[in-house]
């Protein structure tokens, strides 16, 4: 492999991994503002439904990648293959850190549940508003155009959330 081809698939890599990121961001924004308003929920049970959230998202990405690498390769991935494909989605467990920490400083009384699970909710709209910024930053539209990307990003990623957590998805 040359040495741009071994580049140009760590750019791929990294870009893969932050789209696993981001997806896993907006979907745990629905999970925290799914628990925030059900009736009754408590610290154990809002952490449980966090990790599980995070680890059936990730579980689902192996399966796919795994299934589509049959298809496409004849062949279950093994090896390398398979070390890239949990390597790229690793970043879906990510997603339930902030939240069961927030949860956790909730269990000790710290603040409330709803506090928790609606402070988790807003840290990753404006995880969402600040990767939106540093792509209008890299692709050189200047300070504001970078602000309206970070908006416009946080904005679809908090609506896509609201819808998901409003059908129960």
């Amino acid at each position: 492999m040359t040495e741009r081809a071994a580049g140009d698939l760590g750019v791929e890599t990294a870009a893969a991994r932050l789209k696993e990121r981001l997806y896993a961001t907006i979907t745990m924004i629905s999970v925290v503002i799914g628990l925030a308003g059900s009736s009754h929920p408590d610290a154990p049970g809002a952490a449980a439904t966090v990790a599980t959230a995070s680890v059936g998202l990730w579980l689902a990405a192996l399966v796919a990648d795994q299934q589509a690498h049959r298809v496409i390769h004849g062949a279950l991935a093994r090896g390398r293959e398979l070390r890239a494909m949990l390597f790229v989605s690793s970043p879906l467990l990510l997603s339930a850190v902030g939240p069961l920490i927030l949860i956790g400083i909730s269990a000790l009384g710290a603040m409330g549940l709803e506090t928790a699970l609606f402070t988790a909710a807003g840290v990753n709209v404006a995880t969402l508003f600040a990767w939106g910024c540093y792509g209008g930053i890299r692709i050189g539209g200047g300070t504001l155009f970078a602000l309206v990307a970070g908006a416009i990003d946080a904005a679809i990623g908090t609506a896509v959330a609201l819808v998901k957590a409003a059908t129960g998805h």
